[in-house]
């Protein structure tokens, strides 16, 4: 990282020290879980993130709030976008009210853009990632508890290090029928694999041919991160997950375009209906639309005709203008602020909506319908093709419950 930042009071912020690691994990442990100990030193000690992941503000030689950055991957439709995920942040109560985290979130984000990175998706306290450029985009899924068993039997055995990369394989299957996806990096997984909050289990005695990542509870087993080669071996996988429950409730993230999702949708119950959503900030909006110009472009190519020269975005403030030509959209360029922008054929939102409409499940349409400045415009048949609901799955080191 840049050299050390000296914060007010005499405090330090730096990269993390191989010295500084038993106190970050003390700290993340009575701020946080438990497991968010365990959760940084497998970050700090892997190959693929390590150290400089992670950064501290000291006051001599304590630690008092810390912050990790980790490198993720988030693909829409057929675009792979590189992105940053911030997580175990924590501040010792002592050093609340100094900014700290502000400072650390900057550091985050400049060390995130400096690696490229078009945009940071994670999960956080309600309302605090708002103040640091985040907004509510994509749903967290929600657990479903499992109403009706499947006759049959399923024999499982807790995955090792050896079944990674067919897990990976697995998971990539899982998400393709997702219009976004996040996958675990292969660091991640590693760690998931011998993580003491959660357990993967895999279904065969060879090559695994269904996997699920499970967290135990004294009188519940929560299931997430299914996966299965079909419909056959995701109900084997199901019956042997009921053994490990032993009679306890079972709740089940469901996976609806999965081949677990489609064995198991209808043997779920209800799921809780209050909104759960991963932050996402958008720190720069012209290099992101034109990152995913190709999935617009095929977007068009079935959209009732754009009649106008150019696809004109307007936040209000500013303005976004994308060439429409016979092979596809042109590149972004900005211009002024351009309060009604349907004048020239064009849509109009707040430029706080931007993960909103470009991930989101609501599309242009189903958000015109919650906020009253958004404005599809004239052309709104082709805005709702371009932008439209989408559905998603997020892998995390957390599981929703």
């Amino acid at each position: 990282m840049a050299d050390p930042l000296p914060l007010p009071g005499g405090l330090l912020l730096r990269e993390c020290r191989p010295d500084d690691v038993a106190q970050v994990g003390a700290l993340l442990a009575e701020r946080g879980e438990p497991e968010d100990a365990e959760d940084h030193r497998l970050v700090v000690t892997d190959p693929d993130e390590g150290l400089s992941s992670c950064a501290v503000v000291v006051d001599g030689d304590r630690v008092v709030s810390t912050a990790t950055l980790l490198a993720e991957t988030v693909r829409v439709g057929d675009v792979v976008l590189p992105a940053g995920q911030v997580e175990l942040v924590a501040t010792d109560r002592a050093y609340e009210g100094r900014g700290l985290v502000r400072a650390l979130m900057a550091w985050a984000h400049d060390r995130s853009a400096a690696r490229g990175d078009l945009l940071q998706v994670m999960v956080g306290i309600p309302y605090l990632y708002r103040l640091f450029g985040y907004e509510y985009a994509i749903d967290i899924p929600r657990a479903r508890p499992l109403a009706l068993a499947p006759a049959g039997a399923g024999a499982l055995r807790r995955a090792g290090p050896e079944d990674a990369g067919v897990i990976a394989d697995l998971q990539a299957a899982a998400q393709a029928g997702a219009d976004v996806a996040m996958p675990h990096p292969a660091a991640r997984l590693r760690w998931l694999l011998t993580h003491e909050a959660s357990t993967t289990w895999v279904l065969g005695d060879g090559e695994p041919v269904a996997s699920a990542r499970v967290q135990e509870r004294e009188d519940e087993l929560l299931v997430a991160e299914t996966t299965a080669r079909d419909e056959a071996d995701a109900d084997r996988l199901l019956h042997g997950l009921l053994g490990l429950a032993g009679g306890r409730a079972v709740r089940v993230v469901d996976r609806p375009w999965a081949a677990t999702g489609r064995a198991w949708t209808d043997r779920l119950g209800a799921g809780p209906e209050s909104a759960e959503q991963y932050y996402v900030r958008v720190a720069d909006p012209v290099v992101l639309l034109d990152a995913l110009r190709p999935v617009l472009d095929r977007r068009l190519a079935t959209a009732p005709a754009l009649e106008v020269p150019e696809l004109v975005l307007s936040t209000y403030d500013r303005s976004y203008r994308l060439a429409v030509t016979d092979d596809g959209l042109g590149p972004v360029r900005t211009a002024g602020r351009l309060p009604w922008p349907g004048a020239e054929g064009g849509a109009a939102f707040p430029p706080d909506l931007w993960a909103a409409l470009l991930l989101g499940p609501l599309g242009i349409t189903g958000l015109d319908r919650l906020y009253a400045d958004v404005v599809p415009g004239p052309q709104a048949e082709a805005l709702a093709a371009l932008f439209p609901p989408l559905t998603a799955d997020l892998l995390t080191y957390y599981l929703p419950w």
